[in-house]
């Protein structure tokens, strides 16, 4: 295998990476409402997108395992890296916080992952479009529920609309990693495994600005900031949310149920 075939290989496993870990961070993050929710309906409700997240996280992750060649399966790759080894985007590993925090970190976050799935359904790497084409459809009603939380909450009471806006100032820099450039993605977008992922802004926005004007919620300026997760650099709560999601394949490893 010569250089360029290497880097190619490991552009894709990267890329692949990338959307599994963003999954299953954030469907960890939302299995902790359950039982929690402030209505049954709500808590059933973020409960089954999280199983939808863990569900996306499942399939990519077993072909990521593929593609790197060593004999990892997607419980190895969920379970037994250590931190700087994962790639999921910042945002997806915040603390909910409240009810409305929550809900508006589900909308930008589905709203970015409905055009990279549309994208992705047209992928030269067959099993990364099949996965597209199913979690297309599921991230569409993630993108509805979220939003019409958003709405409701934004445009709701004095008290709510207040949290809306603190939770969108506070969200908003880190949806600027959605779109900075990697290298491995220029690779990625030339091999035809996807787009890179600053080309979705575009369609990001389109989204989601229309959704935060009728909420009535101002849009942040825009800072320096930017948040680098999906390097493997992690913000203070990702290392308390592995020992959670990890301790119990470190405490028995290899255990079968």
């Amino acid at each position: 295998m010569n250089a360029t075939t290497t880097a190619a290989s490991t552009a894709h496993l990267d890329y692949v990476l990338r959307i599994a870990d963003s999954a299953l961070i954030l469907g960890q993050r939302l299995s902790e409402w359950c039982g929690h929710g402030p209505v049954i309906e709500e808590d059933i409700a973020l409960t089954n997108t999280a199983l939808d997240l863990i569900g996306q996280a499942r399939l990519l992750l077993t072909h990521a395992g593929q593609l790197e060649g060593k004999g990892r399966d997607e419980d190895s790759l969920a379970f037994l890296r250590a931190e700087p080894a994962y790639r999921n985007l910042t945002i997806c590993e915040l603390p909910n916080e409240d009810f409305g925090r929550t809900c508006l970190r589900n909308f930008l976050f589905s709203a970015f992952q409905a055009p990279l799935w549309q994208a992705l359904a047209g992928s030269a790497d067959a099993q990364l479009a099949a996965i597209a084409g199913k979690s297309g459809k599921e991230t569409r009603y993630h993108v509805q529920h979220a939003a019409d939380w958003v709405v409701r909450l934004g445009d709701g009471t004095e008290e709510s609309q207040a949290r809306m806006q603190r939770a969108l100032e506070y969200l908003w820099p880190y949806t600027a990693e959605f779109f900075s450039p990697l290298a491995t993605d220029a690779q990625a977008e030339a091999a035809g495994v996807g787009p890179a992922w600053s080309s979705l802004k575009g369609a990001w926005e389109q989204a989601v600005l229309p959704v935060l004007e009728v909420a009535t919620l101002k849009v942040p300026a825009a800072t320096p900031f930017l948040s680098r997760g999906k390097e493997g650099r992690h913000s203070e709560h990702m290392g308390h949310l592995l020992a959670e999601m990890q301790y119990l394949q470190r405490a028995y490893p290899g255990a079968r149920w």
